[in-house]
């Protein structure tokens, strides 16, 4: 792994919702911190649901983790644009976020106990 980026289980439960529309729980996510940004929490995609997802052609690179893959989510109240992010192939240091989404704390709410 990077000497920058360190991969940790979330101490907590993790429930994701956009706005009244719930999307998961889990007690299985991943917390990753690089550098000095702020945790990002990484839930399995199997503990999300995936049908309000909608895979879009955005895609970034990252120098550590990868390219980056994006998705919309469909709410009860709207499309949420790009609004997750999802390393499907990373990198071998940070292999552990494989199969996980990440969410744009300013479009999806993370609660934790």
């Amino acid at each position: 792994m990077t000497d920058h980026i360190k991969i940790s289980p979330a101490a907590d439960s993790v429930t994701v919702t956009a706005g009244s529309t719930a999307l998961g729980t889990t007690t299985r996510a991943l917390e990753l911190r690089e550098g000095g940004y702020g945790p990002v929490i990484y839930v399995p995609r199997a503990d999300i649901d995936m049908t309000r997802l909608q895979k879009t052609a955005r895609s970034t690179r990252c120098p550590w983790k990868g390219e980056a893959s994006y998705y919309s989510i469909r709410t009860d109240s709207g499309v949420l644009e790009n609004a997750v992010w999802s390393y499907e192939t990373p990198l071998e240091g940070v292999a552990d976020i494989a199969g996980h989404l990440a969410f744009y704390p300013d479009k999806v709410t993370l609660t934790r106990p």
